[in-house]
């Protein structure tokens, strides 16, 4: 007997060179979105902090105004290099957060750690380098014309919830498995065995 809840999973199986089928909960749109949104507010809040301490620093150095006012001419070479840190590191937050994370967790952000999900090749096998960069440089195009529209209706349209990244890079997004430890299986296997009659 079927609910409303097994309707809206979706399971995707992966049949090996050995025959052995093993499946993969798809992560739904709803999953993805808690994800994105926990990584959108840490972006955020780091990037709020780094204009703080732009905003401090060029005090200190007396450039608030020169740089604000638009005079180039009048920052010095101390705020230019502030200036330049600041610039670097605000391209690092932006385009490294994603890939840096994916690769450093397996296939995870701190986003998709709470929501439960994880990135895999489409072959069921952890994402590597490759994988990671080219779904981070599509979501570029994913996000356009802004909050992630293309991205939204590509993964309406596929029963996968891929976006154009996801297809780029041969990736899936699934719900994490809960690990099992041996104390479990073996409490399972004492469940299961049928009851002796004496």
């Amino acid at each position: 007997m079927s609910n409303s809840s097994d309707f809206l999973r979706e399971e995707y199986t992966i049949d090996t060179p050995e025959n052995v089928t093993f499946g993969y909960e798809i992560a739904g749109i709803g999953s993805r979105f808690i994800g994105a949104l926990v990584d959108s507010i840490i972006l955020v809040v780091s990037l709020m902090l780094l204009n703080i301490i732009l905003g401090v620093v060029l005090s200190v150095t007396g450039d608030v105004e020169s740089l604000f006012l638009g005079d180039e001419n009048e920052i010095g070479w101390w705020s230019g290099l502030v200036l330049a840190i600041y610039t670097l590191l605000n391209f690092g937050l932006i385009w490294g957060y994603y890939i840096l994370f994916e690769l450093l967790w397996n296939g995870q952000t701190p986003g998709k750690r709470v929501a439960k999900v994880r990135v895999v090749r489409i072959d069921g096998n952890p994402v590597g380098f490759i994988e990671i960069v080219v779904r981070n440089l599509v979501r570029i195009i994913d996000f356009l014309p802004g909050a992630y529209g293309i991205g939204l209706v590509t993964m309406f349209f596929n029963r996968q919830a891929r976006r154009l990244g996801d297809f780029a890079a041969g990736t899936l997004v699934i719900k994490e498995r809960p690990e099992v430890g041996l104390e479990s299986l073996g409490r399972r296997a004492i469940s299961a065995r049928p009851a002796r009659l004496d």
